[in-house]
């Protein structure tokens, strides 16, 4: 009698970071589970007995990539500076896309069009703002922030950090400009646009 052979965690994510890698350099369209199963050396039916198929497969590589961006910002503790918790938080954004430029793409470059995330998929991805979201208001509360919505100064922090990783990983920025150099700096000025008087 043979035996059942299981596919096991160490499998998966390496057929997600090959299926990332593959959808960060050609698209979704590219993404054919039988190249995946010969670029990994597994099965198809690996493939399919852990993905269900190719919809199922990029469904996880977007939880994927979402969990390990959260995990990443987990780990900027809260201190008794909030404000410097935002910049903390911007720093580990960006730390988090250039260490992984093709799951940040899953998540938030549109490399996935013939994908469309789940409903509760894209709740996951934007629930990730939520610890920008948190420091904001301990930064309200403890008089550093002006009133207003926490959301909108949240986002504004994130839109920042999005534009210059975008411009950064896309190789757009300007000719002579080192983003890396001026990322810090623009963090610190959107946060210093937010502070009171």
């Amino acid at each position: 009698m043979a035996r059942l052979k299981t596919h096991d965690e160490a499998l998966r994510l390496k057929l997600i970071n090959r299926a990332a890698a593959t959808v960060f350099d050609r698209g979704t369209a590219a993404l054919s589970l039988r190249r995946l199963a010969a670029d990994v050396k597994t099965s198809t039916t690996a493939v399919y007995s852990l993905f269900g198929n190719k919809a199922g497969l990029l469904d996880s590589l977007y939880r994927e990539a979402a969990r390990l961006f959260v995990a990443r910002l987990a780990t900027v503790d809260s201190s008794d500076d909030p404000a410097a918790d935002v910049i903390r938080l911007g720093k580990a954004y960006r730390e988090y896309a250039l260490a992984n430029p093709h799951l940040y793409a899953i998540m938030f470059a549109d490399r996935t069009v013939d994908y469309e995330p789940t409903p509760e998929r894209r709740n996951e991805v934007g629930e990730t703002i939520q610890p920008l979201v948190d420091a904001v208001v301990r930064g309200q509360a403890a008089g550093q922030f002006k009133d207003g919505s926490p959301d909108v100064i949240a986002l504004s922090c994130w839109g920042a950090a999005h534009g210059l990783v975008s411009l950064e990983l896309s190789g757009n920025e300007p000719p002579g400009l080192d983003i890396g150099d001026a990322y810090e700096a623009t963090l610190r000025a959107v946060v210093s646009g937010w502070r009171r008087g």
